[in-house]
């Protein structure tokens, strides 16, 4: 019985997680759409134009924080978020597990490619920890599946049979997530 209920669980919840990143996108568009409709008047509304108002504003906000000013206007929020308690650790963490952080202190150190000798292959690995030194230098690398990255195995790995890139951990998960559409 126990092993029944905890099957169900699993399946619950990775049918969950599946669904909620399409769910919200999709109440998403549809409360941009009724909050953004009253503001066109009656006469010159039509279905839709609420849908094309959110896109124009997306737009407008990447066009914003892409400029200087914009950057600096991030930059100023990132640390006033990150200086919040409670919310810069959540803050913090979601730009770690989203590839928004890089360096040491980051959750994904830098991208890599690891050489899966079973099928031929190499995969995208995302180096977490490193050990050692010279020959015996280990790395600690999390290989996501793809088309979902939060699905992957944690290996450790010789510094041999990994192959450095200058990917950053965003262009990355970018390519998972795309299925390699970057």
């Amino acid at each position: 019985m126990e092993r029944i209920r905890r099957h169900f669980i699993v399946c619950l919840i990775t049918g969950f997680v599946t669904v909620l990143p399409i769910g919200g996108t999709i109440l998403l568009i549809v409360y941009a759409e009724k909050s953004l409709s009253p503001l066109i008047p009656a006469q010159f509304y039509v279905p839709g134009e609420g849908l094309l108002l959110v896109i124009v504003l997306l737009y407008l906000l990447g066009l914003t924080l892409t400029s200087v000013i914009g950057r600096w206007l991030r930059d100023a929020l990132d640390s006033a978020l990150s200086s919040i308690p409670g919310i810069g650790t959540i803050f913090r963490t979601l730009k770690q597990i989203l590839g928004f952080d890089a360096g040491e202190g980051a959750l994904f150190q830098k991208v890599v490619l690891v050489q899966n000798e079973s099928v031929g292959s190499t995969e995208i690995g995302l180096v977490t920890a490193a050990e050692g030194e010279g020959s015996a230098k280990q790395f600690v690398v999390f290989v996501p599946g793809s088309p979902n990255p939060s699905q992957g195995r944690l290996i450790r790995i010789p510094a041999s049979r990994i192959i450095a890139t200058d990917w950053t951990v965003d262009k990355a998960l970018k390519a998972l997530f795309s299925l390699g559409k970057i």
